[in-house]
């Protein structure tokens, strides 16, 4: 494991600041980043909130290079990206503005994405990339709000919880998430910055990974559904009696509501089958 500095200049439009809330699923800590090299800068997510280490951490960087901040952009709702803005509005900057992408299920007072907007700052233009009926990209799948940030100067990829430095991401959605990961694959950036874990300097390779990973549990899926055709089972009957016995039941359920929507399965009452 590569142990990340809590403070890192990863090029010269992005400095990494570490969340320093290390956990099971945030890895070695949320990863937030100010972008940009004027005076006014944008921060890509905020930590969970709670780790006063981390807003010393954002002070101390915004001294040392002497600016402060136009923007603060969440990549999504979970508490650990989202949930340092009050106190950056409070103790750093109360004319900060905020915004995410909005979802009618999770109002929030935060301005609101819109399809294709860019964010610019001096030496740095960010597209945004996320779901929506008139989408650019598509990336919802690990939350539905999610969205990623192409710093066009760079071609690097911000991608939030899509991707991660270490290990493979979690998911609301499979039908969606996949689409997600082709959609960023067809982008073919140069580097991704993830939300968490260190930067990825073989983007192409990790997504097809990304990628290869998933249909590999899905054919041993189906494969397993096949040589028990005709029988009904439960996503832990299959986690259970078949070499599936490692993956998680929900991953698994996930997986058949994915083969679900595109009609290679069907579900009665909880049980699955092969169509």
């Amino acid at each position: 494991m590569n142990i990340l500095p809590r403070i890192s200049q990863l090029s010269p439009r992005v400095i990494h600041i570490l969340g320093c809330n290390p956990g099971p699923f945030t890895l070695q800590g949320t990863n937030t980043y100010l972008i940009g090299t004027g005076k006014r800068r944008i921060l890509l997510d905020t930590g969970d909130g709670q780790v006063p280490e981390y807003f010393d951490l954002l002070k101390s960087v915004l001294k040392e290079q002497q600016v402060t901040l136009d923007h603060i952009l969440v990549s999504h709702w979970h508490p650990d990206h989202v949930g340092g803005v009050e106190t950056i509005q409070q103790s750093i900057n109360k004319d900060c503005k905020v915004s995410k992408f909005h979802i009618e299920e999770r109002p929030t007072e935060y301005e609101k994405l819109t399809d294709g907007q860019e964010v610019s700052v001096e030496g740095a233009s960010l597209k945004l990339s996320y779901s929506s009926p008139n989408r650019v990209y598509h990336t919802p799948g690990h939350s539905t709000d999610h969205i990623i940030l192409h710093l066009e100067e760079e071609n690097a990829l911000f991608s939030g919880d899509c991707i991660l430095g270490e290990g493979t991401a979690v998911f609301e959605d499979l039908y969606d998430y996949m689409n997600s990961l082709k959609t960023i694959l067809r982008l073919n950036p140069s580097k991704i910055y993830p939300g968490h874990g260190p930067s990825i300097e073989d983007p192409i390779q990790r997504i097809e990974y990304y990628i290869h990973h998933r249909n590999e549990r899905e054919r041993q899926i189906l494969e397993y559904l096949s040589s028990n055709r005709g029988n009904k089972m439960s996503a832990m009957d299959i986690v259970k009696d078949s070499s599936l016995y490692l993956a998680a039941e929900r991953n698994v359920e996930l997986h058949l509501k994915k083969l679900e929507k595109e009609g290679k399965v069907k579900k009665s009452a909880i049980l699955w089958s092969k169509i």
